[in-house]
């Protein structure tokens, strides 16, 4: 869990920071940097939701060349939760919308799990594209997206933010650690209480960790009734 800043800057005093663990220092010294994407977000991507779909519509992404559509987003725009995926699969691409093949209907029982629906969130991807193949985005593609997710983020202002997979975890947490090392603990993002968790489409391939996402499900809940 994250340490106290008092404490850490105790640890940071005596020499010993090394024994911090990684997941403190990520709710530390991550966030100030982090947060500072926030200012540096341009207008000119647009600051309403409209504006900013416009804006992701004209982004230079040679991923676009091979995909069907746009996905920008799905679910209630003045939500206070807003989920954010990896990137399009192949039916998410068919029909413009984020989570709606099986990795989807997994979301929706997850929400459903702790007494949410679809209709009360807010879902995208660090992407908006179908890479092809399905394959992870490359770094170069995740950096394109990147100042628009941002912008997302600050138009939408979430009150908690659930991190869907290593990519969005990694990109937006701008940590190495991967879902297992991160998931559990709460964190920082944009004024937003953050948590992580297994991708969906990750989640049927190995279901005997569907267990562990169902804790993170219910420390949302938690979350939302602070």
């Amino acid at each position: 869990m994250p340490l106290p800043k008092q404490v850490i800057e105790w640890y940071r005093a005596f020499g010993i920071e090394h024994i911090i663990p990684s997941a403190a220092l990520l709710s530390d010294d991550h966030t100030k940097r982090r947060d500072a994407h926030q200012a540096s977000a341009s207008p000119e991507m647009g600051t309403t939701l409209e504006e900013l779909q416009r804006s992701v519509t004209l982004i230079d992404c040679h991923l676009k060349k091979a995909a069907k559509n746009t996905v920008f987003s799905d679910g209630n725009p003045q939500s206070q939760i807003m989920f954010i995926g990896e990137a399009p699969g192949q039916e998410e691409d068919a029909q413009g919308k984020p989570f709606v093949g099986q990795s989807g209907k997994l979301l929706n029982e997850m929400l459903r799990s702790v007494g949410l629906h679809r209709g009360e969130v807010y879902i995208t991807n660090v992407v908006f594209w179908r890479p092809p193949g399905n394959r992870n985005p490359s770094t170069e593609e995740i950096q394109i997206c990147l100042p628009y997710v941002r912008q997302h983020i600050s138009i939408v202002k979430p009150r908690i933010i659930v991190l869907l997979g290593g990519v969005a975890i990694k990109t937006l947490l701008e940590t190495t650690e991967g879902v297992s090392r991160l998931r559990g603990s709460k964190y920082q993002l944009m004024g937003a209480d953050v948590i992580a968790t297994f991708h969906p489409s990750y989640l049927l391939r190995s279901p005997s960790q569907k267990s562990l996402a169902f804790q993170d499900m219910i420390m949302l809940k938690r979350i939302i009734r602070q």
